[in-house]
């Protein structure tokens, strides 16, 4: 009965602990956006395309140690209002001036930070600096695929205030993770001159507001319509018995979201592939072949550092996991 009653208790805790951020998706996103870039940018990013999948997730590593993280990766567009929510002023300033810096941060600056990254990268670009560009290109890609995810642009971020706890694993991860590999096509052309990248990114996190009911909506009716038994099941991951949502389940919501995840993440490709194209030609179409390719020592301790703080601190519960806040 012992043994049992332990058996039970670990399968609660990994449930909790197998909805983590999409870490598989931000990958595949930052992976195969380096396809759609022109042969002049591809000596530098084709030879170093595993750097830049493996460090698509450095800034949700870092929101562990570095407090004022967290808030870049989404914003409450719904706090401000009604869709447009024209009450939110575009540009930083306007919008801390009207509201305060703190309230701002507090609810999210996604599409602020996205421009902050941009104007970095130019500048790396500018520089020929081979450390600062792959980095800010890995991490702009990461932050421009959290605001393509509906529930980043959104107060009820993980169905907490609707008792759907967990449907921000299941859109972001669970979904990719299930189905990505044998049915959605990645391929979304050439990256494009993006000529206002802060109208650009405001349009796609209001498009990802627009769906965040839809979201949360089409997963309720599912529930309602499904038997717990069939909602959810036990399965084997890396030799550890999860309890995770059924295959079943995780079909049937991306039939009724009309393949919606898929969409976002070939959105997000392209976008992150045009970003960095953008910020390429607005420093001039700098020479890439003839870059020296180095890391220093201090790139190397940063790397380490993120790392080492992930794997201290990563096991935090899933509601932890998926908000922490400017700040706290």
């Amino acid at each position: 009965m012992h043994r049992k009653l332990i058996l039970v208790l670990q399968m609660i805790l990994l449930h909790k602990l197998c909805f983590c951020w999409g870490f598989y998706a931000h990958k595949e996103i930052n992976y195969h956006a380096v396809f759609s870039l022109p042969p002049a940018m591809l000596v530098l990013y084709k030879p170093n395309i595993d750097f830049l999948k493996e460090h698509a997730v450095d800034p949700d590593k870092r929101r562990y140690a570095v407090a004022e993280e967290g808030c870049r990766h989404y914003i409450d567009l719904n706090r401000y209002g009604n869709y447009p929510f024209e009450t939110l002023p575009r540009k930083w300033e306007d919008a801390v001036e009207k509201f305060g810096e703190e309230a701002v941060t507090a609810h999210g600056i996604v599409p602020w930070w996205v421009q902050v990254m941009h104007r970095r990268l130019t500048s790396a670009f500018r520089e020929r600096n081979f450390s600062a560009i792959l980095k800010l290109s890995a991490e702009i890609g990461h932050y421009i695929s959290d605001a393509h995810v509906p529930l980043h642009a959104h107060s009820n971020y993980n169905g907490q205030l609707t008792n759907q706890h967990g449907i921000h694993g299941l859109w972001e991860s669970r979904i990719p993770e299930l189905l990505a590999a044998k049915q959605f096509n990645y391929f979304v052309g050439k990256a494009s001159y993006i000529s206002s990248p802060d109208t650009f990114i405001w349009k796609v996190v209001l498009e990802s507001a627009a769906a965040a009911d839809t979201v949360l909506r089409e997963e309720k009716k599912l529930t309602e319509d499904i038997s717990p038994d069939r909602k959810y099941a036990f399965e084997s991951r890396n030799g550890i018995i999860l309890r995770q949502y059924s295959s079943y389940f995780t079909e049937a919501y991306n039939d009724v979201l009309g393949n919606m995840v898929e969409r976002r993440m070939r959105q997000s490709i392209a976008a992150v592939a045009s970003f960095w194209y953008t910020a390429w030609v607005d420093a001039g179409q700098p020479d890439l072949l003839n870059i020296e390719p180095h890391f220093t020592a201090e790139d190397i301790s940063d790397f380490n550092y993120i790392d080492r703080l992930w794997r201290q601190t990563g096991n935090l519960p899933d509601s932890s996991r998926l908000r922490i806040r400017c700040g706290e």
